[in-house]
């Protein structure tokens, strides 16, 4: 199985040298596990830290009833966030960086301190949020076109891509991010509605979730790291020229512009 997992990992670094998506892995490596999956994925994160890439943050993907059915799970996940995954607001964003991009809304928390699982609880989390900010995220699958399960979609860095962050931060104490509404945008049309309490009944849980996670792997996460907490609503595509904005009420808004393809 150790070969499984690194000739998997290898598959999907591929993909992205190549921008040639893969079969689903199940496909051409048979039986993985959950285990194996998250294996696959931190052997793609150690060898972007060899590179020089430095982790920014996690993401907890498949958090909302929508994202589950979209994609066919009915449990969450986790990713890395890498320094250059950060894209800047109004900027266009290079469609070249992509295989198969979506995006969907978030609300991003912003470490003041460390948060060390297992054992964390609502209380210790929301202590140890500096400020939200409005987030599109960028996600995109290196297994072609998107025919993926829980196991592929973990292996390749819980289908992460690019985010795009707000710039005005709230105190997560001066907003309830359970009642918080928002309104997804594409080319000036509405392209989906939501709100906090679609993501595991608050998004704060997401970010317990995760802390917890983590903590039973070794791992903490870091004051100043961005943890984004899964979509209030279905991703939807993002192709070049697109212009996407999100509101969240009590939160603000984000827009973000994908760049035409050369």
């Amino acid at each position: 199985m150790d070969d499984a997992v690194e000739h998997a990992a290898g598959a999907l670094l591929g993909a992205y040298a190549s921008g040639v998506a893969i079969p689903a892995l199940q496909e051409k490596f048979g039986p993985l596990t959950i285990d194996d999956a998250y294996q696959i994925q931190l052997r793609q994160v150690t060898s972007w830290l060899a590179d020089g890439r430095r982790v920014a943050g996690h993401k907890v993907g498949l958090t909302s009833a929508a994202m589950q059915r979209q994609i066919g799970v009915t449990q969450p996940d986790f990713g890395h966030l890498m320094t250059d995954m950060f894209e800047s607001e109004h900027e266009a964003i290079p469609r070249e960086r992509f295989l198969q991009p979506r995006v969907e809304p978030e609300v991003a928390f912003v470490l003041g301190r460390d948060l060390q699982g297992p054992g964390v609880t609502v209380a210790a989390a929301v202590r140890a949020v500096e400020y939200v900010l409005p987030a599109l995220e960028i996600i995109d699958s290196r297994i072609a076109d998107w025919k993926i399960g829980i196991i592929d979609t973990i292996a390749d860095n819980a289908s992460s891509g690019g985010v795009v962050l707000g710039s005005r931060p709230v105190r997560i104490t001066d907003v309830d991010l359970r009642l918080a509404g928002c309104v997804l945008m594409r080319n000036g049309d509405i392209a989906g509605t939501g709100a906090g309490g679609a993501v595991l009944g608050a998004p704060i849980n997401a970010l317990v979730w995760v802390a917890n996670v983590l903590g039973a792997r070794g791992v903490g996460l870091e004051g100043g790291q961005v943890v984004l907490p899964g979509s209030m609503t279905a991703a939807i595509p993002f192709e070049s020229g697109d212009v996407v904005s999100s509101t969240v009420s009590g939160v603000g808004s984000v827009t973000a512009r994908m760049g035409v393809s050369a």
